[in-house]
């Protein structure tokens, strides 16, 4: 589910080795805290009063800045995570603490070394935690530039291996430490679609599991072992609650990420002035088998927190649920919908008896449950297989509305292929790659992919033509013309629609993608000109014989 947002506000502070700051003085009552820290130390040689008072004071100082930074960070899984006001003021305290403890940590570190004992695995668990502020940071503002700076302190870790040591300690609460670490660090490259650096940490979190399992006797062995299953399959399923759907459609809604810390000496460190200028991506909320109250509350977030002159995106990837018996009625709950959560039969975590055949189902998000929201420009994306019941809309508030709804069924030689994702949203994300997989093809040089590429923004562009100079389209597809996003995914959709009507193998009309409003099939989908366009782009990649040559002819 993506929104359009007003340009997000910087966090107070960026987090880099060469930032300043003071420390605050931390409050009596962490005396105990530090005591206990310096008794641990003189165990291991010396007296408590042959510390020097500005050492004591260091130990002091970092031992309240690591435990205000801990109260902080634990603090960010009871914020909501919608409503900007409601969390950004936090984030930026986050930020402020853990830019002053990295900074102090790097000017004392030989002192916390000798006093305090400061370990490696420690430093890296701070700059693990500053990876995952960066992290989270971006899945509220969806600015890539905060996704890079995650990636730089991930890599930091890594490169000045942290984490080594942890094995040689016989403590798995710290193996833990760091598999979850190269679990999220997994998750960030794969949103940077850095597939290289992806498959040597797979590899390096296999050994690690590996080990971990044959050292430590745990029972969470089977679950890491499966972490590492859906690491391994993400790239053809899911991982960490990102079905491979989602990932594609947060792709399609991004541009290209600036790598902004390749333009600084370090993350965070240039004036705002003397940054590169970045565009605004849209504001994401990605919500995974939500209950349905949880869906309509994100909704009504995005809902009022959308600026003027902007689009609520809702992008739905579920399975259909279909009307039980015959109504005699035709509302707009009586076609189905699409089913939020699997969870069908439990509500308040209690199991309910299977309702009567007349009723709803109650996690079914209805075409009717969106009817309040038609009152802002809204656009739909429907991949389901009841996608067809939002054919049935009606704008009752007169704003731009447009549904793009997928096929309700694929032809049987393409659906043991459905555990890679769906093929409307692969058309929707990487039209290419879809054109290649509807053609048979699995791999091809490089030369000619770009080629095609190139041939393929042509046709994109005379789409956008068809479009804007149709005498008969409805004019709320016109009006999302304006955003560069909803003009790519719009000329996307009939990319893929006129795909597959040439193609030889859909036959069925359940097989071809649909719209509301309905598009002038004429003028967009099954235009002479760009029917042309995809026999061209077969003959260079030597498909055209699973195409029809003259498709009007031969529906």
């Amino acid at each position: 589910m993506v929104r359009g947002a007003r340009q997000p506000q910087q966090p107070r502070s960026r987090l880099a080795s060469r930032l300043t700051g003071t420390v605050e003085k931390p409050p009596r009552k962490r005396k105990s805290r530090t005591e206990f820290a310096l008794k641990e130390i003189m165990s291991s040689g010396g007296a408590e009063d042959d510390i020097p008072q500005g050492e004591r004071k260091t130990v002091t100082d970092f031992c309240y800045l690591l435990d205000k930074s801990k109260q902080l960070f634990n603090g960010l899984r009871d914020l909501p995570q919608y409503g900007q006001k409601q969390w950004q003021s936090y984030f930026g305290r986050t930020f402020d603490v853990y830019t002053k403890l990295w900074k102090f940590q790097q000017q004392h570190r030989q002192v916390l070394d000798n006093r305090y004992g400061l370990k490696r695995w420690q430093i890296g668990e701070i700059a693990s935690k500053i990876g995952q502020l960066y992290y989270h940071y971006y899945l509220r503002t969806s600015e890539t530039s905060y996704l890079n700076e995650a990636f730089s302190f991930y890599s930091a870790i890594r490169q000045r291996s942290y984490y080594s040591q942890v094995n040689k300690e016989d403590r798995p609460e710290l193996v833990v430490k760091k598999l979850r670490y190269y679990a999220r660090f997994i998750v960030v490259c794969l949103l940077l679609n850095k597939m290289d650096v992806v498959k040597d940490l797979v590899k390096e979190l296999s050994d690690e599991i590996e080990d971990y399992t044959h050292r430590f006797n745990t029972e969470d062995q089977v679950e890491w072992n499966l972490v590492l299953q859906e690491v391994a399959a993400f790239i053809e399923v899911k991982f960490s609650e990102l079905t491979v759907d989602m990932f594609r459609m947060l792709q399609a809604l991004e541009r290209e990420p600036m790598n902004l810390a390749s333009q600084m000496n370090k993350p965070g460190m240039q004036e705002s002035a003397d940054k590169p200028t970045r565009r605004e991506n849209p504001h994401k909320y990605l919500l995974y088998k939500p209950t349905f109250s949880q869906l309509y509350t994100f909704l009504a977030a995005s809902f009022k927190e959308l600026p003027a002159n902007s689009v609520l995106l809702i992008y739905l990837s579920a399975t259909g649920v279909f009307p039980t018996g015959r109504s005699d009625s035709e509302g707009p709950y009586d076609f189905g919908g699409v089913l939020t959560n699997s969870n069908r039969d439990i509500i308040n975590g209690d199991a309910i008896h299977k309702r009567n055949q007349s009723h709803k189902e109650m996690h079914c998000l209805h075409p009717g449950d969106l009817y309040p929201f038609t009152r802002k420009p809204l656009f739909i994306i429907v991949d389901s297989s009841n996608s067809v019941a939002y054919k049935n809309f009606t704008n009752l508030f007169g704003q731009p509305l447009v549904c793009l709804l997928s096929p309700t069924a694929y032809p049987k030689a393409l659906q043991d292929q459905s555990q890679r994702g769906s093929l409307f949203t692969l058309f929707l994300n990487n039209p290419l790659m879809a054109f290649l997989f509807v053609s048979g093809l699995s791999s091809m040089r490089r030369g000619l992919w770009e080629k095609c590429q190139e041939y393929l923004r042509k046709i994109n562009r005379d789409i956008a033509q068809l479009l804007t100079h149709s005498r008969s389209i409805d004019q709320a597809f016109l009006q999302f013309f304006g955003d560069e996003f909803l003009r790519l995914l719009l000329t996307r959709f009939v990319f893929c629609s006129a795909t597959m009507r040439m193609h030889k193998i859909f036959r069925e009309t359940r097989n071809y993608p649909e719209s509301y409003p309905q598009l002038p099939r004429d003028e967009t989908v099954e235009n002479p000109h760009l029917q042309k366009h995809i026999l061209e782009l077969a003959s260079i990649l030597d498909v055209r014989n699973v195409f029809f040559e003259n498709t009007i002819d031969d529906y």
